[in-house]
């Protein structure tokens, strides 16, 4: 599964530097991948055995250390300590491992420079052969038998190796999860870190298929929940062939997490962190208030290698966060709801309780669109594979790159060319800086977004996309914020993180407008419950669409309404109460000290749905009902008229005409109204997909709203 690019860095790094870490997520083929060179000997920490043309290593007194990793680091101490060509040490990732290896190298070197004029083999047996990619080095090769450091090492006069060198008498290949130079102190005897990302989509599907897999449905599985990497699909394909459909892909999970958790265990003993990742990957993102297990177990799961630190606690690295969420789901449909709507009622008590800086609220608002589970939003904003872009403001000298990304973005949607290039020019000449790019681990740009300040210096770039609605969007009192031309990236998941960015920007901004020909960026916003204004007049992209006009405050008192009612259910039972029936019994996911009759805050008029919503969910808790601002409502008055009220119009909604609004009147009723039940129940007795479940129940939420009775006020 390495590519020809991935072998000739390693060959390249191991033929100039004597100390190399090749790293990589866990099933990532680095192991496979270092074996392909010209290996002397190999000492594997992970299955704490090792074998090399060397000699017969692992017989006598260190074979029967147990799997503490003593048999492989006393012959790692041996090996290291002779001239020899290159050693590989594969599998540094076990407890104290990395500090281990670091201090056996430094007494190598140590006693390599005590010891001088020790006799080092011929070249070729020191250093592989380099690919024909790779140009061997220039310098003279010393004879057999001179006294010299590893290649990459300087020389002090005398022969001694120099400052920064490793000092080694030979090549050592480290291969870990992790890189080792965060994991110990290595002092000047630092490895040089080479890094191994996942496969390209087609590799992965050649694999699929290699390993028998020719059902297209079954090879797009194989491609989706393998992220790129090598294991995932082996192990993906193996469950294929159990005859698991591939229809289930919570069965395919299920079965690969098995033997993930199985490697995951040499990092970290015990058992009950594994249960604790399938909360966090439930989540997404989790501090040690969610995570509600104590600070041993939250330090527990930040040092396993699939974890990292975010701004707002501890994630999981994709596409393994994605394995353990579909395979929780599959196992423990009703648990893993509980978990998911809790956490979501704690990001919007968050927003709601504690003051937080643009950055942390824009964080908080991501990860309440996470938890909202909704289909279209999870495949457009948080696709199941590796991140690596960086996002930032266009710096100067960058027009041709953004006039380049413009182009494509243009052949993508259709558009034609040469109008689109006068719109970017006009963006241009209005603001430089309004460009964000993405760029690559190279820093070369992937993708953009065109996001221009709302005022009178760029009306001018902003109003033809805005025609007929330019006054009411730019000249209002409530005018401001960003305006959203365009968006592109080389990939989805690029174009995943240019969005969210773009999310991120306009709740620092508090506003935003977008102008959009493409269907699918018109789905997601309204989606988003972006307020609709319309089309413009002119198709101004010559693609056969005009472009349709959307706008949405992002200020601070609206924003967690708003999450509220884009998560169903949002501010009902599951948000905030006590645990539902097969919740997860000492599983901290909730809102924190919610009382049993919770405040109802209060929400602008678009966001009566959520009132409706957190009334529909206490139907039976007349206490909880007089809490309602709905009482308010002409006709309502009491507790027990607004239950009478909501219990009406729900059963005519259910009867209505329109197939659209029976079946949202239907999901109110079942989820509502019905035996407690979670939302994949409802949707899988009802017989729809979840995401058709998701937008009748919002449907169904906002058109009993809009019946009800209104006056000043209400």
């Amino acid at each position: 599964m390495e590519t020809t690019d991935d072998l000739a860095r390693l060959q390249a790094a191991v033929h100039a530097h004597a100390l190399v870490n090749l790293t990589g997520a866990l099933g990532a083929g680095k192991s496979r991948l270092a074996r392909r060179l010209a290996v002397a000997a190999t000492v594997d920490l992970a299955v704490d055995v090792d074998v090399g043309r060397d000699g017969d290593v692992g017989r006598g007194a260190d074979a029967h250390r147990g799997a503490d990793g003593g048999l492989g680091l006393g012959a790692l101490r041996r090996l290291v300590a002779q001239p020899g060509g290159l050693l590989l040490v594969d599998g540094v990732d076990g407890p104290g491992q990395a500090e281990a290896v670091a201090a056996a190298l430094a007494d190598a070197a140590r006693h390599a420079v005590a010891e001088p004029g020790t006799a080092v083999p011929a070249p070729s047996a020191a250093v592989p052969a380099p690919s024909a990619a790779v140009p061997a080095p220039s310098a003279a090769v010393p004879a057999p038998g001179t006294a010299v450091p590893a290649p990459g090492a300087a020389l002090q006069d005398g022969g001694a190796p120099g400052p920064g060198s490793s000092g080694l008498l030979r090549p050592v290949l480290l291969v870990s999860r992790l890189p080792l130079r965060a994991a110990a102190d290595w002092g000047e005897r630092a490895p040089v870190t080479v890094g191994l990302g996942p496969r390209p989509a087609a590799a992965v599907e050649a694999q699929a298929r290699a390993a028998g897999i020719t059902d297209p449905e079954a090879v797009a599985l194989v491609v989706r929940m393998a992220g790129g990497v090598p294991l995932l699909a082996d192990l993906a394909c193996r469950a294929l062939h159990l005859g698991i459909a591939p229809d289930v892909p919570g069965a395919v999970a299920d079965r690969m997490t098995g033997e993930v958790l199985e490697r995951l265990g040499r990092e970290r003993p015990g058992q009950r962190w594994r249960h604790a990742l399938r909360l966090l990957a439930t989540v997404r993102t989790g501090d040690e208030r969610l995570l509600a297990g104590g600070p041993a177990l939250f330090e527990t799961l930040a040092g396993l290698s699939l974890v990292r630190r975010e701004r707002l606690g501890l994630t999981v690295r994709e596409p393994y966060r994605t394995l353990f969420e579909t395979a929780y789901r599959w196992r423990r449909p009703q648990a893993y709801e509980d978990v998911r709507l809790r956490a979501a009622g704690y990001r919007r008590a968050l927003l709601t309780e504690r003051p937080s800086g643009p950055q942390e609220t824009a964080g908080l608002v991501e990860e309440g669109l996470f938890l909202t589970g909704d289909p279209l939003l999870r495949t457009a904003l948080f696709p199941p594979a590796e991140e690596f872009s960086r996002i930032g403001p266009a710096l100067a000298g960058e027009a041709d790159d953004i006039g380049r990304l413009m182009h494509r973005w243009a052949v993508r949607g259709g558009f034609d060319v040469r109008r689109s290039e006068r719109i970017v020019e006009r963006w241009l000449d209005v603001d430089p800086g309004a460009f964000r790019l993405a760029r690559d681990r190279e820093g070369r740009p992937v993708g953009l977004a065109a996001l221009l300040p709302v005022g009178a210096d760029t009306e001018a770039g902003i109003e033809p996309l805005l025609q007929q609605h330019t006054a009411d969007l730019l000249g209002g009192p409530g005018s401001g914020g960003l305006f959203l031309g365009a968006a592109y990236g080389a990939d989805p998941v690029v174009h995943a993180q240019i969005l969210r960015d773009i999310l991120g920007q306009a709740v620092r901004a508090g506003h935003l407008v977008v102008s959009t020909a493409s269907p699918d960026y018109q789905a997601l916003l309204r989606t988003l419950s972006f307020r609709p204004h319309g089309g413009i007049r002119d198709d101004v992209y010559r693609c056969g669409r005009r472009p349709e006009v959307y706008s949405h405050d992002f200020g601070a008192a609206g924003l967690p309404g708003w999450m509220g009612a884009l998560t169903p259910a949002g501010a009902g039972r599951a948000a905030g109460g006590p645990p539902a029936p097969g919740a997860e019994a000492g599983y901290g996911v909730r809102v924190p000290d919610v009382p049993d009759v919770p405040d109802v805050p209060d929400v602008p008029a678009q966001d009566v749905p959520v009132l409706v919503a957190w009334a529909l969910a206490r139907l039976g808790d007349p206490a909880a009902l007089a809490h309602s601002p709905l009482l308010a409502c002409p006709g309502i008055g009491s507790p027990a008229g607004l239950r009478a009220w909501l219990r009406d119009a729900v059963a005519e909604l259910a009867a209505a005409e329109a197939q659209a609004d029976a079946e949202a009147g239907a999901i109110l009723q079942a989820y509502y109204l019905g035996r407690s039940c979670t939302h994949h129940q409802v949707a899988r007795r009802l017989h729809v997909s979840r995401a058709t479940y998701f937008r009748r129940l919002r449907r169904g939420l906002a058109l009993v709203a809009s019946r009800l009775p209104v006056r000043p006020g209400c």
